[in-house]
């Protein structure tokens, strides 16, 4: 297009072209911000996920962690051994003898104990009708359904009831999940302690420790190679004496 621009007495023509859009040049920019701006938008996005999802998954861990030591604490701080001095009681003997057990356990290599004895804590976790009172407590630790993590179970039996073999009786209930390990040690004396206890036997004949430590190890989703510890000790009263 030209045009005749009129400067005084002179006329100069003046050439102008029209844009008809942008420059391949100037796409490309704009594309390239684009893309920055996305990708920034995008790990913002995942990430803030990605920190939810772990403290969802601790949460529950801290919750089921709680939830196990309260009872685990509560059976131990109501546990019973009888004081019955009969020569002919034995281990199967339950009724006239009634055992504290700790047994130092491993799963593949991760620790994973057992623990059974008398308490008189009993909540009535066997269904309707049951009446509180003392029951024969077994906490035990299996490998979950994967084979990946480790579950500890409590079951319980009333005392009352024929048959205190824990053979052939229904599963526990489960207490928690997702565990690297399960690790129980018993305190005889203040400086002196035992990864396992048998009452049975002359080292603590017709004994329970003065104190048990607890020790859970769960998972961490965020660092595998970090596991959420959690530990406690429980002071047996009749233990102390």
């Amino acid at each position: 297009m030209l045009f005749m621009i009129n400067y005084g007495h002179t006329i100069k023509p003046v050439n102008c072209k029209a844009r008809d859009g942008f420059t391949l040049f100037e796409i490309l920019i704009a594309m390239f911000i684009f893309a920055v701006v996305l990708s920034t938008i995008y790990a913002s996005y995942t990430g803030t996920f990605r920190i939810v999802g772990v403290a969802e998954s601790q949460s529950e861990i801290y919750h089921m962690a709680r939830i196990a030591l309260e009872r685990i604490i509560e059976d131990l701080e109501s546990v019973y051994i009888s004081d019955n001095k009969s020569p002919n009681k034995t281990k199967e003997d339950s009724y006239n003898y009634l055992l504290f057990i700790g047994e130092d356990k491993d799963l593949e290599g991760r620790p994973a104990d057992s623990l059974s004895f008398i308490s008189t804590a009993n909540i009535g976790l066997g269904g309707q009708g049951q009446s509180p009172g003392a029951e024969k407590i077994l906490y035990y630790v299996e490998k979950d359904s994967e084979g990946d993590y480790l579950v500890l179970y409590r079951r319980g039996i009333p005392i009352f009831e024929k048959g205190l073999d824990f053979a052939g009786e229904k599963e526990g209930l489960v207490l928690c999940e997702k565990l690297v390990s399960v690790n129980f040690t018993y305190h005889k004396t203040k400086d002196e302690e035992s990864e396992d206890w048998d009452s049975s036997l002359d080292d603590f004949k017709d004994k329970i420790p003065n104190r048990v430590s607890i020790s859970l190890e769960f998972v961490n989703s965020a660092n595998p190679e970090a596991p959420i510890k959690f530990f406690t000790s429980v002071l047996l009263p009749l233990g102390q004496g």
